[in-house]
């Protein structure tokens, strides 16, 4: 799971002074390697075979992505030193947000929507550098600690979620002052005890192509739900298994022991119910599947691969 939490920063003087000139270097950073994108685009578009008879061609070279950008910033702090100022991996974050940008202006998103045509940043619109990474302990009391900046104060008005891990750290100027936005990720996983058929495996029938397309396709891409379900159902089929589908609804929710159901919010990670049964929600969850699964006919029994 994984959530964003933002907070106020107050930073010395010194620091602002720092940040803002960051986010100058940044801007202009941006706008040369979106320029340098541009111009290769408007000289090489046209295909020599589809060119006007009379024209110029212009010296080819290769197209300009992330990789040779990227390759680009060493030398880039070899000409202009003020940039060896900058950590390396927030400097690398730009030639990844010119790479985004220009792949939805000439590609599009997932559905193939385009975007307009990329603009140059002005310095009072360039608000926002990231570290793409950064140290689980970065956050330490009321200091958070970010490389090549050090240690700046930081107003917790609510406490970070027990069990997630700060995986990036972006810096926001605003008008009231500098925010810190961290993205946070839950890597527990409860542990259950395995209790397994030895004739079947059951398992949720989930529509996974229509949960790719809600809030959490990133994190069913991530966990490879698809890739998981085909390779259980190869194997068990090797190993002489059945492999059975249940529906999902209310898994979580219906009590496992009576089938009463007891609403709860995802949030809420354990099941009590007035019947006396009380167990981790996903441990309840299973045995519903278990239960529902229990005496289907061979004949109705879903496999995996037929979703």
């Amino acid at each position: 799971m994984i959530t964003a939490y933002q907070y106020r920063l107050r930073p010395n003087k010194q620091q602002i002074i720092e940040m803002d000139r960051w986010l100058s270097m940044l801007c202009a950073q941006y706008n040369y390697l979106l320029a340098d994108r541009f111009d290769w685009y408007e000289r090489n578009r046209s295909p020599v075979n589809a060119c006007p008879l009379v024209c110029h061609l212009p010296d080819l070279r290769d197209n300009p992505d992330y990789y040779s950008q990227k390759k680009t910033l060493p030398n880039l702090k070899k000409t202009h030193p003020w940039y060896a100022e900058i950590y390396s991996q927030v400097l690398q974050d730009v030639v990844k947000r010119v790479k985004v940008t220009m792949n939805r202006f000439l590609k599009g998103d997932s559905n193939g929507k385009r975007s307009g045509r990329p603009r140059f940043k002005q310095r009072n619109r360039y608000r926002t550098f990231l570290y793409p990474q950064v140290k689980n302990d970065c956050l330490k009391g009321n200091l958070i600690s970010l490389p090549m900046l050090g240690k700046i104060k930081i107003i917790l008005h609510r406490p970070i979620p027990d069990g997630f891990k700060t995986k990036t750290v972006s810096i926001t100027k605003k008008a009231d002052g500098y925010y810190a936005t961290l993205s946070l990720q839950d890597e527990t996983v409860p542990t259950i005890k395995p209790d397994f058929n030895s004739e079947s495996i059951t398992g949720e029938d989930l529509n996974v192509k229509g949960l790719a397309k809600t809030n959490k396709a990133k994190s069913i891409h991530d966990a490879g739900w698809s890739s998981f379900l085909s390779i259980l159902q190869t194997k068990a089929e090797n190993a002489g298994l059945l492999t059975i589908g249940v529906s999902a609804y209310n898994t979580s929710q219906n009590c496992s022991a009576c089938g009463v159901k007891v609403p709860k919010e995802l949030s809420e990670r354990w099941h009590n119910c007035p019947c006396g049964c009380s167990l981790d929600r996903d441990h309840n969850a299973a045995i519903n599947i278990m239960n529902r699964a229990a005496g289907q006919p061979v004949l109705k029994a879903k496999s995996l691969r037929e979703r």
